[in-house]
């Protein structure tokens, strides 16, 4: 049998934390923002130490063929390339997830002129639509 509560007994509720939806897709946005800053800069470096791969494998015979340049120095080209995209994308999101989703594209190209890495471009198409989701989140989040 229970007793009757007393006024100074009353029942106090904690605070209902409330997460909307705002709250996530700024998470995701984060998410997104450091890993397209991060992702291109260590690729970018490692294009000249080759610690994670051997980055001339993943270049088109085609383009030092027509270009004139060696693969290995074509492929610091692009790691500074990347590391530049990397920065653009910590200071100006919007625009960034823009370029690396467009420099991603012209990887992809490269990738599907040499058999046996269709692969690898597919990864790399997933990567460019994360990064148009953080270009086109950097509108709601970003404060230009």
């Amino acid at each position: 049998m229970s007793r009757p509560m007393r006024r100074e007994e009353a029942v106090v509720e904690a605070p209902v934390t409330t997460v909307t939806v705002s709250d996530y897709a700024h998470q995701a946005y984060m998410i997104l923002l450091v890993a397209f800053v991060v992702a291109p800069i260590v690729a970018g470096l490692d294009k000249y130490f080759n610690i994670l791969t051997d980055w001339t494998r993943y270049l088109s015979p085609i383009v030092p063929s027509r270009t004139g340049i060696a693969a290995s120095t074509f492929m610091m080209i692009v790691g500074a390339v990347e590391i530049v995209a990397g920065l653009i994308v910590a200071f100006k999101p919007g625009f960034g997830g823009y370029l690396v989703m467009l420099w991603l594209w012209g990887i992809i190209v490269n990738l599907l002129l040499i058999p046996g890495f269709y692969d690898v471009a597919l990864r790399d198409f997933g990567l460019s639509l994360s990064a148009l989701a953080l270009a086109r989140l950097s509108h709601a989040f970003d404060k230009y």
